[in-house]
């Protein structure tokens, strides 16, 4: 893995480290579920989502305007991150679980949660620190979900003033949707200037109605 440093056995996970690190455009993996460590990572080519140009096609314009579906905000974290690291395997060890709870509850992490009939659906959860969201992991039960969340979470940003969305690696599915791949130096001069900017999360208040996000996501995209 391009940019890995090394497992850190020694220092505890706590938020004060992990914002540290997300300042210096470092993030945490684990090797495995049940890794005891973490490896820092900073890698080479970082991927983020230009905020204007979030790609609504047509057939997810049509999805999210036949509604069916409940956008609720930081409604379930936990299960989120649960949901999120429901696969063979995750990442997401159990002091990260741990410390990604502690994060929230400082208002430090987030949640965009999909839910369907009472069923959560899909999801996405990052982190926030001034103006820049780093997004953590998504996951999908029903067609089109993940990428639901992830257009409310665009559109939010963008209402509360935020400039950065790191999504750490660029995945086809992501670049799908618009996210690109830049060069590390570029990343952290982009990070420097989001962590100068004023954002508030919680300045939109609650979710969008899904008539707005695609007029405002198409508009600019």
């Amino acid at each position: 893995m391009s940019g890995r440093i090394a497992p850190q056995p020694a220092e505890p996970l706590t938020p004060e480290l992990m914002l540290q690190a997300y300042a210096a455009g470092i993030f945490p993996m684990a090797e495995r579920r049940d890794a005891p460590d973490v490896v820092w990572v900073s890698p080479r080519f970082r991927g983020v989502f230009p905020l204007g140009a979030f790609h609504v096609s047509r057939s997810l314009r049509r999805r999210i305007l036949r509604g069916g579906f409940d956008v609720r905000l930081d409604h379930d974290f936990a299960a989120t991150v649960t949901a999120c690291a429901d696969r063979p395997e995750t990442w997401i060890s159990p002091p990260l679980f741990d410390v990604y709870a502690r994060l929230h509850a400082l208002g430090h992490a987030h949640s965009v949660e999909v839910w369907v009939d009472g069923r959560m659906v899909g999801g996405v959860f990052g982190l926030v620190m001034a103006g820049a969201f780093f997004g953590e992991s998504m996951f999908s039960r029903d067609t089109d979900a993940s990428k639901i969340a992830l257009a409310w979470t665009v559109d939010r940003l963008r209402l509360c003033g935020f400039t950065l969305f790191d999504t750490q690696f660029l995945t086809p599915h992501l670049a799908s949707l618009g996210a690109e791949e830049i060069a590390r130096a570029d990343y952290l001069r982009r990070l420097s200037r989001a962590l100068a900017t004023d954002a508030d999360w919680d300045a939109a208040g609650p979710p969008a109605d899904p008539q707005g996000v695609v007029q405002r996501l198409t508009q600019t995209s």
